[in-house]
């Protein structure tokens, strides 16, 4: 408990009231969600095969299916309908790259974004120090987010063909019984995609928060405080010159020469100078 309490006092955690460490938290949670939906998922579909001869019908053959989708090794016993003879199917296809791919994305963005929020915590001097902390910080956000939005579509485009490799219908069509039309061949019910759905969702949705994240981990880093200086640069100087501009006219307005107002004000100092009074004192 001592240990726990010197932690919680040295550690920061108003950065967790801050978009960077809130989004890190959103980030750290809906990776959970999206690998453990796609890489905890197990479906079953059933069909049924009614021969002519009934004692070779199956009216309930049961169909498993599981992560990582490897259906080319997923196979199930069917009746041949000629005698007691039975034959072994396999399901087509080979989606676990797809599927491996977006697990692998989500379990080590997980990790980053656990160790990023424990940085933020408890190491914010060391993050900070020599702008190295950012820097990384920010171009592994960068990665990150465009390998979500490739993980994600490769996974969504992945799931619509394994719907389709384990439709109920099309896995009739490899059955040899159900080619024969004395033979009556249907289907009992499909698998259940909501939990892949949602993976899909999550992994959409996580490429929005990490995009988003982009520039309240930009916002650290040396390259907008540089730029923020330039920006401030031009002008403070400019704001510099008009203060000045009163000051320097008061100062060129002392020197007489150029205020004609003030001439035009002191008759006296023409008429000493201008030769029409000196004509007129000649006369």
């Amino acid at each position: 408990m001592e240990t726990a309490d010197q932690l919680a006092s040295v550690g920061t955690f108003q950065v967790l009231k801050l978009p960077l460490g809130f989004i890190r938290v959103l980030e750290w949670l809906f990776a959970i969600f999206a690998f453990a939906t796609c890489g905890g998922y197990s479906g079953q579909l059933r069909v049924s095969v009614d021969c002519m001869e009934k004692a070779s019908s199956n009216l309930s053959i049961g169909i498993d299916f599981a992560y990582p989708f490897r259906l080319y090794q997923v196979s199930f016993e069917a009746p041949v309908c000629e005698g007691i003879r039975r034959e072994r199917v396999f399901l087509t296809g080979d989606y676990s790259s797809s599927a491996e791919f977006f697990v692998t994305i989500a379990v080590f963005a997980f990790l980053y974004s656990l160790v990023a929020t424990i940085v933020y915590i408890f190491f914010q001097n060391k993050y900070r120090e020599n702008n190295r902390g950012p820097l990384i910080d920010f171009i592994v956000t960068v990665v990150f987010s465009f390998m979500w939005l490739v993980s994600s579509s490769a996974w969504a485009k992945a799931l619509s063909d394994v719907k389709l490799a384990t439709d109920p219908d099309e896995v009739q069509l490899l059955i040899s019984a159900c080619k024969t039309q004395t033979n009556k061949c249907g289907s009992l019910h499909g698998a259940r995609w909501s939990g892949l759905n949602t993976s899909v969702a999550f992994g959409f949705l996580n490429f929005v928060l990490w995009a988003g994240n982009i520039w309240f981990v930009f916002k650290e880093t040396g390259w907008h405080k540089g730029a923020a200086r330039l920006a401030g640069g031009p002008s403070e100087k400019q704001a510099g010159t008009f203060t000045q501009e009163p000051y320097n006219q008061g100062s060129f307005d002392q020197t007489g020469s150029y205020n004609t107002q003030g001439n035009l004000g002191q008759p006296s100092e023409y008429s000493q100078v201008g030769g029409p009074t000196s004509y007129s004192n000649q006369m």
